[in-house]
């Protein structure tokens, strides 16, 4: 049999994987991160301040020992609000990578698999989804909703799921014909066991370094609704709601804008140079 079988690629992936570790890019992009995460986890515990408490006669302060990073146009910390909204902001990204992957998986497995009327209908409403926008769509769906977190997510969910979908079907679509897999219908193996041990595996690789990379993105398309004052709502401690509170004091105190903004892009050059580096071990095109 000429084809490897999706769960024998299984050890080459995670041999590949650990070689990654060890990369200079990635590494560097892991540290970031993770770094960022820890502050996210511990700092709401640590934070010197209440990120949310106002203060005006302590407002737009300079750095100090009291205030680490200094205080907003409101007398609140700034490093109590960035610790705390980074909970909010890293949070609702995982959620919404989580979710999207959730949903693009299977309906890419059962549109490229099944194929006929299924695909038929799942492509024409992928097709007409893509033809906007993502951006432009999320906008457009969070305005309809109203202004929440709930419904920020909401509608990054709708414009991301598609990516993943179109993906997966066309890595089922070019898998299904091999020979591995025919063997496998042969000896009577049912749909869901020859999807979950076969096709599955097949495309962890793509389908993780998507994810990776679609990591920054989700977090500029959060951070840009609730700076257009889509999402996080005033007083929440959110780095994209930061971004939008900070803007009219830019010229005046740009470190209002400074510290979320530098937040925002860590995170996804941490991100980026991780999902680079995915792509570069496990040899996949996205």
């Amino acid at each position: 049999m000429n084809a490897m079988s999706g769960t024998a690629r299984m050890p080459a992936v995670r041999s590949r994987f650990r070689n990654m570790v060890f990369e200079p890019m990635p590494l560097i992009g892991m540290g970031i991160l993770a770094s960022i995460l820890l502050v996210a986890w511990i700092g709401p515990f640590l934070v010197p301040n209440d990120p949310i408490t106002v203060n005006m006669e302590e407002r737009l302060l300079s750095p100090s020992f009291k205030y680490p990073l200094g205080t907003d146009h409101m007398g609140r910390c700034l490093f109590s609000r960035l610790a705390v909204g980074a909970q909010a902001t890293l949070g609702i990204t995982a959620v919404v990578v989580v979710t999207v992957v959730l949903i693009g998986i299977p309906v890419g497995l059962l549109s490229g698999y099944v194929g006929g009327r299924f695909d038929s209908i799942t492509m024409r409403v992928v097709d007409g989804l893509n033809a906007f926008p993502e951006f432009i769509l999320a906008i457009a769906v969070a305005g309809f909703l109203g202004p929440s977190l709930t419904n920020l997510m909401l509608s990054v969910v709708l414009v991301k799921w598609i990516g993943y979908a179109r993906i997966v079907r066309g890595i089922v679509l070019s898998e299904r014909e091999k020979e591995y897999v025919l063997a496998a219908r042969v000896g009577g193996c049912g749909t869901w066991k020859l999807l979950r041990r076969h096709l599955l595996p097949s495309i962890v690789s793509p389908v993780l370094v998507l994810a990776a990379l679609d990591v920054g993105k989700v977090i500029l398309t959060i951070s840009s609704l609730s700076y257009l004052g889509l999402g996080a709502q005033p007083p929440a401690p959110e780095w994209g709601a930061m971004l939008n509170d900070g803007r009219s004091y830019f010229q005046t105190f740009p470190e209002l804008m400074i510290y979320p903004g530098a937040a925002i892009f860590l995170v996804v050059l941490s991100c980026n140079l991780i999902g680079d580096g995915l792509r570069d071990a496990l040899e996949t095109k996205v």
